[in-house]
């Protein structure tokens, strides 16, 4: 059976009741029909939901999507039947009853194409277990589904390590992959791609750019100061909004100070009981809570499009980790806020945070376990052998094979030639240079803070994308005395004023390999692959010759 593009549109209208599809989702389901993996990096509102949902309704068999947060799962699986209006999408967790998996795994497995299941949603730990991966295996797969691929990557602001076992099932089941995320910077589009084991995939890169958002950092000096600011401007914006605190106990404080000043708000945060957290989600879904005061456990995938305002009472561990928490605000395409409230001093904390060691010991003892066996090992006889928890055992695996220690095949993990104590001495390098990388995530979230320049097109150099003129819609652009129109130039003037093309491979003496990210007032932004983000002088890199240029691989 061929399905043509017409298929596709027809689904599309009669299932989902989507009469026109983007320009972006047409090629990416074209890519899909004709047997291609697609990485799609959209915006948060852009539609990326569409691409997998109307070619895994129109092909035969059941798309495998694999998604983060259970209360995700649950309301797409919603959305789908509901467009349905039949039970054609399941989800398998750990949260549901014996019968609700049983009842799943039979849908999936029913031979009528009219009748059986079209989606199986799965958080990755699930995928990871033996057990499910072989009922996977034995299922007619048509599509697998990588949601909020950035976790995948640990370059990644959310780098997750049970995204690591995914690129097992991606070579197994041998099918086409559909990688979605909003925010990917290059550096991280090509380890998903690595991760996943996707050959020759159809990357679209639709763009960072979210204009409908107001961007604006406002400065303070004193602690106090800044959370009474902070809530009187929540006090004083119309919602539906989101605020984003750095700890539990400031969510907890925050909404019982805006409850008391008659404000529709709750906190979330995973100090609360499970049904506590459902609550808030529902009801901020629903219209019942107008504001939900929250650390970063919540958000992600949030499928609400009138957000109008995101303010966040503290400063976010990364640029990265802050574009995607402002993109669930103005799904809509309305002018929506994003605001920063800035002191320097709470940069401490996510220094803090970002440091990181491993344990050197535990480290040699799992290289050595995995040396001592006689073939490749999988991950649940390693868990077994062990007795790690799951999210330090996946963690390790993780530096040893990032660190060429271990070899990951599809038959399991292998020890290479090296010593014990080199594997161990690896791994600890490896830790360090996430270590410096994560540090310096930090130091670019900082400058954007304090950046005196425009707001929008510092944000976009970061992820690596062009804006030629100020926006004029940050609060840069809109104080007086900011460069609204025809902006200075970003480096010095003449013919080779620009060193670099942006995307370019280049080589420093110290730091080695690294892409060129963007320009700003005469400094060049390039993330190093062993150290992270630095910034130099334009001028001082042409005058000592500090960057090299390395021509493409091929």
């Amino acid at each position: 059976m061929t399905i043509t593009l017409q298929d596709l549109q027809d689904t599309a209208a009669s299932t989902f009741g989507w009469d026109d599809l983007r320009p972006g989702q047409e090629r990416a389901m074209e890519a899909v029909l004709e047997g291609h993996s697609v990485l799609c990096v959209m915006p948060t509102g852009s539609g990326k939901s569409a691409i997998y949902q109307v070619p895994a309704m129109a092909l035969p068999g059941v798309a495998v999507v694999i998604s983060p947060l259970i209360a995700l799962q649950h309301d797409q699986a919603d959305s789908i039947n509901e467009s349905a209006g039949l039970p054609r999408a399941h989800v398998i967790n750990s949260g549901i009853r014996k019968s609700e998996l049983d009842a799943a795994w039979e849908a999936a497995e029913d031979g009528d194409e009219a009748t059986r299941a079209k989606f199986l949603f799965l958080a990755p730990e699930q995928v990871a277990r033996d057990d499910v991966a072989a009922r996977l295996r034995s299922l007619d797969v048509s599509l697998v589904v990588v949601d909020e691929a950035h976790c995948v990557s640990s370059w990644g602001h959310d780098f997750r390590p049970d995204y690591l076992q995914l690129g097992h099932l991606v070579r197994e089941l041998r099918v086409p992959v559909i990688a979605l995320t909003a925010t990917a910077s290059r550096p991280v589009q090509k380890e998903i791609v690595e991760r996943l084991h996707l050959k020759d995939p159809v990357v679209m890169a639709e763009g960072f750019d979210r204009p409908n958002l107001y961007l604006d950092v406002v400065q303070h000096v004193e602690g106090e100061e800044k959370q009474r600011a902070v809530r009187d401007q929540v006090l004083a914006l119309a919602g539906p909004g989101l605020v984003y605190v750095a700890t539990k106990n400031a969510a907890d404080t925050l909404a019982a100070e805006l409850q008391e000043h008659g404000k529709s708000a709750d906190a979330y945060h995973a100090g609360r009981r499970k049904k506590e957290r459902e609550a808030v989600h529902e009801g901020f879904l629903d219209g019942t809570i107008d504001v939900v005061v929250a650390t970063t456990a919540f958000g992600m995938g949030i499928d609400k499009p009138d957000v109008r305002f995101v303010i966040h009472a503290d400063i976010s561990d990364s640029l990265d980790s802050y574009y995607q928490e402002i993109g669930r605000g103005g799904r809509d395409g309305l002018d929506t806020q994003a605001v920063l409230h800035y002191r320097p001093e709470d940069l401490s904390l996510r220094r803090f945070f970002a440091a990181k060691s491993v344990n050197r010991t535990q480290v040699r003892d799992l290289f050595m376990l995995i040396a001592a066996q006689d073939k490749p090992v999988k991950l649940k006889k390693l868990k077994e052998l062990s007795g790690l928890s799951p999210r330090t055992l996946t963690g390790l695996l993780n530096l040893l094979e990032a660190s060429e220690s271990v070899g990951d095949g599809v038959k399991g993990y292998r020890a290479r030639k090296v010593s014990a104590d080199d594997a161990a001495d690896r791994a600890v390098e490896q830790a360090e240079n996430r270590e410096r990388i994560d540090q310096s995530r930090v130091e670019m979230a900082r400058r954007y803070a304090e950046t005196k320049g425009c707001r929008r097109q510092f944000l976009l150099a970061y992820f690596g994308e062009e804006l030629p003129e100020p926006c004029g819609n940050c609060g840069n652009c809109a104080r007086e005395g900011s460069a609204v129109g025809t902006p200075e130039p970003a480096v010095p003037a003449g013919e080779h004023a620009v060193p670099f093309e942006v995307d370019a491979t280049v080589e420093h003496p110290e730091w080695g390999s690294g892409t060129v990210m963007g320009y700003e007032e005469g400094i060049i932004t390039v993330l190093f692959d062993s150290v992270g983000y630095k910034t130099l002088s334009v001028e001082l890199v042409m005058e000592k010759d500090l960057l090299a240029a390395v021509p493409p691989a091929g």
